[in-house]
């Protein structure tokens, strides 16, 4: 781990991990996707998460905090069992730029979940992505960097259908595979969903059922279609 070195400019910005306890402040300086990934339970090494091992009062002075006031707050001595705590009971604190960062992919992820699972009640398609790109800018929505765009989807959801209408909707498709397509086609109805059964016939042709979003029917269509030059036989069996 680098040491001191990294603070010799007040001026840096840094990741931090922050904790304000028995009236003292400590501070330990982090990888912040490794951080927030450590404090959301998920299993990864302390090591990973800490670009030093010092605990600080103030990391952008470079100010080490005091090793016996440490001592008698956390009840050790042990810098990573300290930070540690710090971790687990403190806040994090990202850069202006990584929180810029950090928001933009979860907006981006957002946005394909969205455009991938519901549909538009009036065409049963679809909303392109960049109408639910206006419609969260237009309604304000703002997304938590410290939460998965799949946790905070149905949130977001909520604020955007005043403006938006969508509706989320899952589809069972029976799909029939000619022989001469059957096999070529058969990686492409496991990746598009949940493939529930598949029975081969006699005459070496493919009758599936494959549950998906409703977002992807339009695509998956175009990509069986294209397999089979159109000569593949897909109908809606049932919505949920």
């Amino acid at each position: 781990m680098k040491g001191d070195q990294l603070y010799e400019k007040d001026k840096v910005s840094f990741n931090l991990a922050r904790l304000k306890t028995g009236g003292e402040r400590f501070e330990i300086v982090i990888h912040p996707d490794k951080a927030i990934e450590y404090k959301h339970g998920k299993a990864v090494d302390l090591m990973d998460v800490l670009v030093s091992d010092k605990i600080f009062s103030d990391a952008h002075k470079g100010m080490h905090a005091s090793e016996h006031i440490a001592e008698k707050i956390f009840k050790t001595s042990d810098t990573l069992e300290i930070a540690k705590i710090i971790l687990q009971k403190g806040e994090i604190q990202l850069t202006a730029e990584y929180r810029e960062k950090l928001m933009e992919e979860k907006r981006k992820r957002m946005i394909f979940l969205i455009h991938r699972n519901s549909i538009d009640p009036g065409t049963n398609l679809p909303h392109p992505e960049q109408r639910i790109a206006n419609a969260l800018e237009e309604a304000k929505v703002k997304i938590d960097e410290f939460r998965s765009a799949e946790d905070q989807i149905q949130d977001v959801v909520k604020k955007l259908r005043p403006i938006l209408p969508i509706r989320f909707e899952i589809r069972e498709l029976q799909v029939r595979i000619p022989a001469q397509f059957a096999s070529k086609s058969y990686s492409t109805l496991k990746n598009f969903g949940t493939l529930l059964k598949d029975e081969w016939q006699n005459d070496g042709s493919l009758v599936s059922l494959i549950e998906l979003p409703a977002g992807l029917q339009q695509d998956f269509f175009n990509e069986i279609n294209k397999i089979t030059h159109g000569n593949a036989e897909v109908k809606v069996v049932r919505t949920k």
